[in-house]
């Protein structure tokens, strides 16, 4: 009785503590498990992956994705958008797909970043191309560093997605469309057309159930 007690709790842990350990998809020093142009835009540079430049405009939008699907998840990464001219626009890909024409394009979610009110949007990509859920930016601008290091958690689980943005809840969103891919790929962005450059690191994900 004793051992059937014993096998029955443990079944019990297993199937109420299945999250996966969170994982990192950066290893600081190369883009192992990430694709995109990276002859031009994208560079592991002082521990992070780098994209873009402040010497010339890029020239058109860029994405660095993670070569592996995901569906439920809570992703934390540090970044840092600097820029001198254009359109100084970055953010972060999920639960969305590399286009075959153009290429170098993607769909799908994206936690945006960028003045003038960007910042812990969600943007559908490429896709419905509108704002899904805005931000506070009175809100926002008590925590932003702009020109420097910030935080991001980005949280899917079924058709509810939230964004943190240095401890402050920006977004709480629930999907009403059918139809929309709730798996897909996570990918970083530099935008086109300005002279900008964007820092990602400490790129953390915990898949959940």
């Amino acid at each position: 009785m004793k051992h059937l007690i014993l096998i029955l709790t443990a079944a019990l842990l297993s199937t109420t503590s299945s999250n996966a350990a969170p994982a990192s998809l950066f290893d600081g020093k190369t883009l192992e498990g990430w694709s995109g142009d990276t002859a031009k835009t994208w560079r592991v540079q002082d521990g992070c992956i780098v994209g873009g430049s402040l010497d010339e405009k890029v020239p058109r939008n860029e994405f660095l994705s993670a070569k592996k699907t995901y569906k439920n998840f809570d992703l934390t990464l540090k970044f840092k958008l600097t820029g001198t001219e254009g359109f100084v626009n970055s953010g972060v890909q999920f639960r969305s797909i590399r286009m075959e024409k153009p290429a170098h394009e993607m769909f799908g979610y994206q936690a945006d970043i960028g003045d003038p009110t960007w910042w812990g949007c969600i943007y559908d990509e490429s896709r419905r191309k509108k704002v899904l859920a805005k931000s506070d930016m009175d809100a926002v601008n008590k925590v932003l560093h702009r020109n420097d290091w910030n935080d991001y958690r980005i949280r899917c689980n079924g058709k509810r997605i939230q964004i943190w943005l240095n401890g402050v809840q920006t977004v709480d969103y629930t999907e009403e469309e059918k139809d929309i891919a709730e798996e897909g790929l996570i990918a970083l962005q530099i935008h086109g057309g300005a002279k900008a450059v964007v820092f990602f690191k400490d790129i953390v994900i915990e898949e959940l159930p």
